[in-house]
């Protein structure tokens, strides 16, 4: 993009905070859409979106680092939109670059995501890392996702949802502005799947859910001549849908995951307050620490290595 281009964007209106907003469903998901929209009425932000073109879900914190990436201006009411061909990190890192806005936003939000992200998951989210990208750079952030069950939730929620985070987006938008909010982590924010009906907020812990996961062998006589990848699960079902990518050969074979079990323990305070019905806000850091009972078994074992490996060698 040129400079009159960025120029034609414009700066924030007077006085107004700027709150850029990517994603990991891709910029067109209506988890998205009615967080803009949610924002835009409020009439109080200038609101930016630098999101994926396509869906890029379970990427984690991959960037782009071998090829440049495509960018797209989009129209989307209430925001300046940009759509991307990279990850929800790489979009995060050109929205606050300077790149593609002439000016640094006040706050990343990442989100809505379809899915809950606690525990483990955030590990594979792209919506987390999109909000962890803009951590690493300094810029206040929260990811935010919507615990979707298939058969129990619509599009509505993503609304509902988007208006349950209005006072948290707020207050954090608040202490940036008088220069009190922490630097020293992101919000992570799930979202119940009654959420027409949440409890209220809960300051939670990342927790260790995850799914277990396991592989099963596909025959290419379902789908001749083409491989299958990207996978988008949905968690009370355990079903998935594929995007077919490159071709195959006669001597390859096609291995697809599958959900196993959901397993969970007595510490997941944040996917237990999930299914209590209450708002999950989980501070996370850029790297989650070692559990301190590992650490006090190195600070013994460490020393003795030396020692038991020339024992070993004689």
């Amino acid at each position: 993009m040129d400079g009159g281009e960025a120029a034609a964007i414009g700066c924030p209106s007077a006085g107004k905070p700027t709150i850029l907003i990517t994603n990991d469903d891709g910029i067109d998901a209506p988890g998205l859409r009615a967080l803009v929209a949610v924002l835009d009425a409020t009439g109080r932000y200038t609101v930016l979106v630098c999101a994926p073109d396509s869906e890029k879900s379970a990427v984690s914190h991959s960037i782009t680092w071998r090829h440049p990436i495509a960018v797209k201006r989009v129209e989307i009411d209430g925001a300046t939109a940009f759509a991307v061909s990279g990850t929800p990190a790489d979009c995060t890192s050109l929205g606050i670059s300077e790149a593609i806005f002439p000016f640094v936003p006040d706050l990343v939000l990442s989100g809505i995501n379809k899915g809950c992200n606690c525990g483990y998951h955030t590990v594979y989210s792209g919506t987390v890392a999109g909000a962890r990208e803009a951590f690493f750079n300094g810029i206040p952030s929260v990811s935010i996702s919507y615990d979707w069950v298939q058969g129990k939730s619509n599009i509505e929620d993503y609304t509902i949802g988007a208006k349950a985070c209005l006072p948290i987006i707020t207050a954090v938008v608040t202490e940036i502005r008088r220069q009190t909010y922490p630097a020293g982590c992101f919000l992570n924010i799930d979202l119940p799947t009654d959420i027409s009906n949440h409890k209220g907020y809960k300051l939670t812990q990342q927790g260790k859910s995850m799914f277990l996961m396991g592989w099963r062998a596909v025959s290419s006589e379902k789908r001749p001549g083409r491989m299958l990848s990207t996978m988008t699960m949905e968690a009370d079902t355990g079903e998935s849908t594929e995007r077919e990518t490159s071709p195959i050969s006669q001597d390859q074979v096609l291995y697809r995951r599958q959900v196993k079990r959901h397993l969970t323990s007595k510490d997941d305070i944040d996917h237990r307050c999930l299914e209590e019905g209450y708002i999950s806000i989980a501070p996370l850091g850029g790297l989650s620490p070692a559990d301190p009972g590992f650490q006090s078994f190195l600070k013994d074992w460490l020393p003795t290595v030396s020692d038991r490996f020339l024992l070993s060698a004689l």
